[in-house]
């Protein structure tokens, strides 16, 4: 996932988003990269093993050749095994190492459910405002449900215009777990992309507490500086107002 800040338009001013889009994006970048060269071992492992299935088939069938030229097909099939699992092995663990500092869903987590009878059962509605609706209600008790209902929504029902507030309740779905990261990305796209739905101030409120949670305190001051600027009347900005009080410098501190 990326978290886009180049524009006036965007999530913060150009002029000091740039070094918040370094920050955020570079550690997920080196996750994507890590999972693409999981995946492209992974398919090396599968081919090679396939291999060996055959080498040893053909052991079976030693009338038809000699057993050793089969002997060097097998042993070379097992070395290449070998080296892939290590390659494997060593990704999966700097996967982890990053999904573990990003507050990532394990891969476990991100399957969890989908093969539960009850969940699978759920009738899904036929328009954007009751799919909002039933994910909202969901989140109350089943917030992997409710992520995977936001998530349909949005790709079902991309340009609706309660689309902003699927992708605040899905940024809430991650916040409930900790996973600031990914409740950025959503919070950022209610701003970025639909800055006139309702929940856009508490999206910035939302972002400026992920900030803070993730030791980025100019950051999170400027997410709250955006929101007392862009929405002086909401309530959100009155929150925002006692947080940077907070965060304020006390006097005669060094």
């Amino acid at each position: 996932m990326s978290f886009a800040v180049v524009c006036t338009s965007c999530f913060f001013p150009a002029d000091r988003g740039q070094l918040l889009e370094t920050r955020v994006e570079s550690i997920a970048s080196e996750n994507v990269k890590l999972r693409d060269a999981l995946k492209d071992n992974q398919q090396k492992l599968d081919d090679t093993t396939a291999r060996l299935q055959e080498a040893l088939d053909q052991l079976d069938k030693a009338s038809r050749t000699t057993g050793a030229n089969i002997g060097v097909k097998v042993d070379s099939a097992i070395q290449d095994v070998a080296a892939l699992r290590g390659q494997i092995e060593s990704y999966q663990f700097k996967l982890q190492e990053i999904e573990n500092k990003l507050g990532t869903e394990s891969a476990s987590a991100g399957t969890r459910g989908v093969d539960d009878p009850k969940k699978q059962e759920i009738k899904r509605p036929d328009n954007a405002k009751e799919y909002l609706e039933l994910a909202r209600e969901k989140a109350k008790d089943d917030v992997e449900l409710s992520r995977r209902l936001y998530t349909e929504m949005i790709k079902k029902w991309p340009r609706d215009e309660v689309i902003g507030e699927a992708h605040f309740g899905l940024g809430e779905t991650y916040f409930s777990d900790k996973k600031c990261r990914e409740a950025l990305y959503e919070y950022g796209k209610v701003i970025q992309e639909h800055s006139k739905t309702k929940s856009t101030p508490n999206a910035y409120l939302r972002s400026a507490e992920c900030f803070k949670d993730l030791k980025m305190k100019d950051e999170a001051k400027l997410a709250l500086d955006e929101l007392v600027k862009q929405f002086p009347k909401s309530d959100a900005a009155k929150t925002a107002k006692q947080r940077l009080a907070e965060l304020a410098p006390k006097k005669g501190a060094k």
